[in-house]
């Protein structure tokens, strides 16, 4: 995907957030992260786009400390929250392509730019996506390449840090593979579990002892921990492990 498609979802699924939240009312659970009522949602999320907003405006090399969320709610916290996409909107509309800027994972990008547009993105999607199930009714759709790419970076971005827990004290392998309608080949990936950070790879060329599967939107919200995964072939403690620590 292009970067302009990315901001155009970035836009899109941060209005269609706050519309979504406007409809549950602030003190709505959110299913889908049980300790929030939809104000802590709106309150995390505007807090992450003004922070990276910063980040991008002031082209900040290093990481920068994310400011505590304002004490309001109701009506006052909603429009905090538009007034905060909108202002990541426009400023990631308004820099440059040669942007220099500190970015936090490693998955491939061709510029900070890119990264923080694609990043806002799927940011913004996931959490539309809670907004609308604490509202209830049929969600929005994930857009199946959108899903693969967020997939491609939760695997080989967030998960080849060193922070996460997605390890193993005996070497295994799980595969990942996303069905695309319509497209010739899925999209697979092959995660490689040691007691170090995983490493993933675009491939299915090795056995895997386990293969986490289903359409591309449903899985991508599965593997963020929103949904169950649609298919789960092999050895399910595996399946198991990724629910128990992948968490981001």
């Amino acid at each position: 995907m292009e970067t302009a498609e990315f901001l155009e979802t970035l836009d899109r699924e941060g209005t269609l957030l706050a519309a979504a939240a406007a409809a549950a009312g602030p003190d709505a659970k959110v299913p889908t992260c049980p300790e929030w009522q939809v104000r802590d949602l709106l309150r995390h999320t505007g807090t992450v786009h003004r922070w990276a907003a910063g980040l991008i405006a002031g082209g900040h090399t290093a990481p920068r400390p994310v400011d505590d969320p304002p004490e309001l709610d109701g009506a006052e916290l909603l429009a905090w929250y538009r007034d905060g996409h909108r202002l990541l909107v426009d400023t990631l509309a308004a820099a440059p392509a040669d942007l220099e800027c500190w970015t936090f994972h490693p998955a491939p990008s061709p510029s900070p730019l890119a990264f923080w547009t694609r990043r806002q993105a799927h940011e913004t999607t996931v959490h539309r996506y809670d907004a609308e199930a604490a509202r209830g009714g049929t969600p929005s759709p994930v857009e199946p390449g959108f899903a693969v790419d967020g997939i491609d970076e939760l695997l080989r971005g967030f998960h080849a840090r060193s922070r996460s827990r997605l390890r193993s004290e005996e070497p295994r392998v799980l595969r990942v593979r996303a069905e695309v309608a319509g497209a010739e080949t899925d999209a697979v990936w092959t995660v490689r579990l040691t007691a170090e950070p995983p490493v993933t790879v675009r491939t299915a060329d090795e056995a895997a002892e386990t293969e986490l599967s289903g359409p591309a939107d449903q899985l991508y919200l599965a593997l963020w921990n929103r949904t169950a995964v649609p298919e789960v072939s092999g050895d399910p403690s595996l399946a198991a492990l990724w629910q128990e620590r992948s968490g981001i």
